[in-house]
């Protein structure tokens, strides 16, 4: 029986292009080769579309694209191609795939725009649609949905950045208004914690608001919320699986990209440090969450627990790191569900979908 052939899309233009390159290492380790033909496209920083076919560990460290095999090749949205176009020495040719993995964190890899392209093509790819992935990824959009589904989270306000370069003390103002400090200012689209300040004052928050309006075009705005960050891993469709929760003790004053990625005092917990009621309420609302919003595949959901446990959402990752220190992949094994087979599952979800 042939083997399905399967492209594996990593690298972006985006703040995460070093981490979508380590989750990409870990991905296609995981897949069969028994059972499937893996193709990996490597997108630069510049935006370049190249077809890599070299040791998969050079992906890691960057190496990938001094290549000389390197040929460019992108996803044609064209469903009659349904697959990849490859062009070399003046020649183009295509190669029909089955599926598509993209493993990209942060703008156009997990804002909707690539799962546009993926929806075009025809071609079955994993993780959420076009909708539930800008969602999620827009933190002000979330906020609005999930509030309206009366999901408790923390008190926000937002403002555009131009409005904000506009008539800064305009903006100020309604923020101080609205919450007091601290105040946690964050870009609206962004990943792995890029852009995000906490403003102790007036000048912190003026501050923070200048480095947020670099990321995005809009800002948001939440109240500091003392507690546990914790997460839970959910994988599926219609019918989806949240694993237990886990806890992140962030090496800084939160969990921003330094603690996440290079510091190694930042700790986890599985499962969290947190009452057994409380972990399963969490479960509940990760999956009220996910399905709400039309999410597909997988998603990490984060939250705060104060110490009252009150338990607030945070945010919805719809493709989330899968890295060695990466909360998703170490959730679902923890929940039975280890690398090899959580990758199968997704590919299988994804042609559920289809």
């Amino acid at each position: 029986m042939d083997k399905k052939k399967i492209a594996v899309v990593f690298g972006g233009k985006s703040s995460e292009h070093e981490i979508s390159r380590i989750s990409a290492t870990y991905v296609i380790s995981q897949i069969s080769k028994e059972k499937y033909d893996i193709f990996t496209i490597g997108i630069t920083k510049q935006g370049k579309w190249l077809l890599y076919t070299g040791d998969t560990e050079a992906i890691k460290d960057g190496s990938w694209e001094n290549d000389k095999n390197n040929k460019t090749a992108f996803i044609a949205p064209a469903p009659s191609v349904h697959g990849m176009v490859i062009m070399s020495e003046g020649k183009c040719e295509t190669v029909r795939l089955d599926m598509i993995f993209p493993v990209l964190h942060g703008k156009n890899g997990e804002d909707g725009t690539i799962q546009g392209l993926f929806e075009m093509s025809g071609i079955p790819y994993v993780g959420c649609g076009v909708l539930a992935s800008a969602d999620c990824m827009d933190k002000v959009t979330a906020n609005i949905i999930f509030a309206a589904l009366g999901i408790d989270q923390a008190a926000f306000t937002w403002c555009y950045s131009h409005e904000y370069h506009r008539s800064p003390a305009d903006c100020v103002n309604k923020v101080e208004k609205a919450l007091a400090y601290p105040i946690f200012v964050k870009p609206a689209n962004a990943g792995s914690s890029v852009g995000i300040s906490k403003a102790n004052n007036r000048a912190e928050l003026m501050t923070a608001i200048e480095t947020a309006a670099k990321e995005d075009s809009r800002i948001l705005f939440e109240e500091t919320i003392v507690g546990k960050e914790v997460e839970c891993a959910v994988l599926g469709n219609e019918r989806p699986f949240a694993s237990t929760v886990g806890e992140i003790a962030p090496a800084s004053e939160f969990y921003d990209y330094d603690a996440k990625y290079n510091n190694a005092n930042s700790l986890l917990f599985i499962p969290a440090r947190i009452d057994s009621e409380v972990i399963e309420k969490i479960r509940e609302t990760a999956v009220k969450a996910y399905c709400a919003i039309g999410c597909k595949g997988l998603s990490r959901v984060d939250f705060f627990v104060t110490e009252d446990n009150r338990i607030l959402l945070n945010e919805i990752n719809t493709l989330p790191g899968f890295t060695s220190i990466s909360m998703y992949p170490k959730l679902m094994e923890k929940s039975g569900i280890g690398g090899r087979e959580l990758v199968e599952k997704l590919i299988e979800l994804a042609f559920e979908r289809t």
